[in-house]
């Protein structure tokens, strides 16, 4: 690090667990994690750090696989820290920190609909902006109209949505620059229809995916035209299980953690059913799920 972090004002921990963080609830240490107090503390710590120190940003974990062995690094944690949302010039304006659900809530109480897809992500706003999150044929590229980013020098940018390139679960933007906050451009509307809409897609959530046991959404991208989930069935791996990670017997793109899986035993079934699907479907099945850390 450059310096020291005397000018900063968030929480610095040392060689913290991540399995805490993340979704699947494993994971071994990160060397550090940073949380920040606010944007400004957020660039003034990317500043101290060295050119070659790796960083990650991390919300809620749920996309996310952290190897056992750890992240060498700096994980900068942007869940119940980047919080702030409101409405700013007829936008719903919104930090990465806050999460999908919160969002969508919160437009739908100022009579703003489209964003109501929002509430069946289990995400936060920084993680749906980078992965171009989306369910029910609604992406979150479709409602942004411009974004505030930060490089790893700590320069705070304001970009207009034209300058990004989203595609499916994917968006092409600046090297080094990460999602601080978004402005959400969304049609007026009633409020109890988007509140009735988003009662009845948290319900269709709960009843179809397996919300009672840690898992990290869908693991597997829908190719063209199929569902993973239906070649996963297909290929008869419902509830087929290494150590402690099981495919779920309730959504077959869905990986669950049993209780005692490992970050290797929910790498390996990845593998596993990535191999067993292109053998029996003859379809290749792209990751959905991001993995960092070493073994």
């Amino acid at each position: 690090m450059q310096g020291n972090l005397l000018f900063t004002q968030g929480e610095v921990l040392l060689n913290e667990p991540l399995a805490r963080y993340t979704s699947w609830r494993v994971g071994g240490p990160a060397d550090r994690m940073y949380i920040p107090a606010g944007l400004e503390d957020l660039a003034t710590f990317l500043h101290t750090l060295e050119e070659a120190e790796p960083i990650y940003f991390m919300g809620l974990g749920s996309n996310l696989l952290v190897r056992d062995g750890g992240v060498r690094g700096t994980i900068i944690l942007m869940h119940n820290a980047l919080t702030d949302m409101g409405m700013v010039q007829n936008h719903v304006y919104a930090e990465a920190g806050v999460t999908c659900s919160k969002l969508a809530k919160f437009s739908a109480r100022q009579d703003r609909h489209g964003a109501e897809f929002m509430a069946g992500i289990p995400g936060t706003v920084g993680g749906a902006l980078a992965m171009n999150a989306g369910c029910h044929g609604t992406e979150t590229w479709d409602v942004v109209a411009r974004v505030m980013t930060v490089d790893r020098r700590g320069v705070i940018h304001t970009r207009d949505k034209s300058e990004f390139i989203p595609s499916y679960r994917h968006v092409e933007m600046p090297a080094e620059e990460w999602f601080l906050a978004a402005w959400f451009s969304l049609a007026e509307g009633d409020a109890s229809e988007a509140e009735q809409k988003i009662k009845a897609l948290l319900a269709k959530r709960l009843a179809t995916q397996p919300l009672n046991l840690p898992n990290a959404g869908s693991t597997f991208r829908n190719p063209a035209g199929d569902y993973a989930a239906r070649l996963i069935e297909a290929s008869g791996l419902k509830g087929y299980t290494i150590g402690g990670a099981q495919v779920s017997e309730k959504h077959a793109n869905f990986i669950v953690n049993l209780g005692s899986a490992t970050a290797l035993d929910i790498e390996s079934l990845i593998k596993h059913i990535r191999e067993t699907v292109l053998e029996k479907q003859g379809v290749e099945l792209q990751q959905e799920v991001k993995v960092i850390g070493e073994y």
